[in-house]
């Protein structure tokens, strides 16, 4: 009898497998554009009105929390430093993912829990059609493209909220406020982002049409595939988030020491 773990091993193994063969489908296969641009459409454009929001708000906060933090030392003009650093290189990858999690994660987990339900990929199986390439991988496509753009969307509409408290609310002098973000905050906390971005929108869709695929039964089924497809996704991002914050920051002190020795001047 199986015990928990040789389950778990068996769910990795399963999951290493579907990994490869949604990866061969994008790299080996052709996509066809109409299967492939209407979950564009719903991935991106659906989930832009999401970012904003989400990233206007935290910027927001961000700031709030910040300046009641700082500006008893008079430290109002390194607002911008601080708060920009913190969404583009952190904050505005983890949490536009982790948004796009429940709400396309759990879409794409639902939407194909339903067919394996209702046995409609054991009907694209029949007629000799790769279930994985055909629903996977334009999925994994989608994710890969369009969550680095929504999270580009997202820390845009972040710093705007920043620069509104900072600027608008607490009355901190603008020409400081960019002096010293555009001093410290620069091209790597953009592209730190962007590589975070790109690697937890891949993840979130693995781990989302995988769960979809692995549905039970019945409607508790699909409603446990979503939950699930949510929940590993918001724990895959974190546990990828630390390591590689860690191996990021380790190769930009590596490439660029001169910056580390900077900040302390």
């Amino acid at each position: 009898m199986p015990t928990p773990f040789a389950d778990s091993i068996i769910g990795i193994g399963d999951f290493a497998m579907f990994v490869s063969r949604t990866v061969v489908g994008f790299t080996g296969r052709h996509v066809r554009m109409r299967t492939l641009v209407p979950i564009l459409y719903n991935v991106g454009v659906g989930s832009v009105s999401v970012a904003i929001i989400t990233g206007l708000f935290l910027g927001m906060v961000l700031a709030v929390q910040a300046y009641s933090q700082f500006h008893p030392y008079g430290f109002d003009s390194a607002l911008g430093t601080i708060t920009a650093s913190a969404i583009l290189s952190e904050l505005g990858p983890v949490l536009a993912a982790v948004m796009l999690a429940g709400r396309v994660g759990s879409a794409m987990a639902a939407e194909i829990g339903t067919m394996k339900v209702s046995e409609q990929i054991d009907a694209l199986a029949c007629l000799g059609v790769d279930p994985v390439h055909y629903l996977s991988t334009p999925r994994f496509i989608a994710c890969l493209l369009l969550i680095p753009l929504l999270t580009v969307i997202s820390d845009s509409a972040s710093i705007i909220g920043s620069i509104f408290i900072c600027i608008h609310v607490y009355g901190i002098d603008a020409h400081h406020y960019w002096e010293h973000t555009l001093r410290f905050v620069g091209a790597w906390q953009v592209i730190t982002g962007l590589i975070k971005s790109i690697i937890f929108g891949g993840t979130l869709a693995l781990v989302s049409c995988f769960r979809g695929f692995r549905s039970r039964a019945g409607a508790e089924g699909v409603g446990r595939a979503a939950t699930e497809a949510f929940v590993y996704s918001f724990l895959a991002i974190l546990i990828l988030d630390f390591f590689l914050a860690f191996t990021l920051n380790a190769l930009h002190a590596r490439i660029f020491p001169s910056d580390a020795q900077a900040s302390f001047q």
